[in-house]
């Protein structure tokens, strides 16, 4: 399934100038992504994805702001599943090591400071220690 655009931060950016609705335009992004499914038996490129109460408390921030106020509003992102965001659970690609996170990781807060909103936790070679995306219960990387 290939979504469809727009793909690229000048064309989210050129939708949401042109009156485009960031929560619509992300739910339906989501919603794509959820189509795609995760792990091994799936896309294998997600491990978790953002659950509705995470998409709009994200979206719920950039409410009273406006599409040029910050640089990446409305813009999606994900995140490889090593990286800690809070209430999200971090795998490391180990499910046995599943924990759910505290704090966000200073990369995570400063995207999202900027507008930014995450919408998956991505798969990786078990503790990135791998080179080819190979090592994952969650099934091969197909995109490393």
């Amino acid at each position: 399934m290939s979504l469809p655009r727009p793909l690229t931060v000048e064309q989210f950016r050129a939708a949401y100038a042109a009156g485009a609705s960031p929560r619509k335009l992300l739910a339906e992004r989501l919603h794509q992504l959820r189509q795609l499914g995760t792990g091994p038996d799936a896309d294998r490129a997600f491990i978790t994805l953002a659950s509705d109460a995470q998409l709009g408390a994200q979206l719920d921030a950039l409410e009273n702001q406006s599409p040029t106020s910050l640089p990446l509003f409305g813009v999606p992102f994900v995140v490889k599943d090593n990286i800690d965001v809070a209430g999200w659970p971090t795998t490391a690609a180990l499910p046995s090591r599943t924990q759910l996170a505290e704090v966000t990781a200073t990369a995570v807060a400063r995207l999202q400071a900027a507008g930014a909103v995450l919408l998956a936790k991505v798969n990786l070679d078990q503790f990135a220690t791998g080179l080819v995306g190979t090592r994952s219960p969650f099934g091969a990387v197909p995109n490393p």
